[in-house]
């Protein structure tokens, strides 16, 4: 491939941030679908500036853990990261992820454009018309304003600690459940 051509490909990149409880468990997912360029763990949506994991572990920053996709829309559009979002995580219970309690823990999007909002409004509501899910989804779709990325020990953390126990009992089942619904957008390897 030509330089030129590796420049047009990260030029058109995109960014798509979402928060759907414990960062671990929502960026193994997304690192595995074709059309995606990063994953970075992080934090938005509070009120200090550089916030710490310990911090956001108080809840008081009103920051939620999120993750910040880079993807190629040419070749996985921000309606399927939505629908990979919603899948794999629970939509419908507010600021919990099971165990996982607080503020911090929110089910977010943080829309880079208008037409991202737009987009996730319209599949909130279908969701909700469809009956998905027996409760209305709570995830808050919440102005973009500032992302920091979480410390270098949460980044792509399910993929460098598969044998801890967290990663056994908790990651592992939705990841099973997740390769069997989204195989067909699965990188081969």
């Amino acid at each position: 491939m030509a330089l030129s051509e590796i420049n047009t490909i990260k030029t058109n990149l995109q960014l798509a941030s979402f928060g759907g409880g414990c960062f671990w468990c929502t960026e193994v997912f997304f690192l595995r679908l074709d059309g995606v360029h990063s994953v970075v763990s992080g934090y938005c949506g509070g009120g200090i500036q550089n916030p710490t994991y310990d911090a956001i572990c108080t809840g008081t920053t009103g920051h939620a853990e999120i993750i910040q996709i880079s993807f190629n829309p040419d070749v996985i559009s921000y309606t399927t990261l939505l629908e990979v979002f919603f899948h794999t995580h629970d939509p419908t219970t507010l600021n919990r992820q099971g165990n996982d309690i607080g503020t911090q823990y929110r089910s977010v999007i943080f829309p880079h454009t208008e037409d991202q909002k737009i987009i996730a409004v319209d599949c909130i509501q279908k969701i909700n018309q469809a009956k998905v899910y027996p409760d209305p989804i709570v995830t808050t779709i919440e102005e973009f304003t500032v992302f920091y990325p979480a410390e270098k020990y949460h980044q792509n953390y399910y993929n460098r600690n598969e044998n801890q126990g967290y990663c056994k009992f908790v990651i592992e089942p939705k990841l099973t459940k997740f390769n069997k619904i989204f195989s067909g957008l699965i990188i081969a390897k």
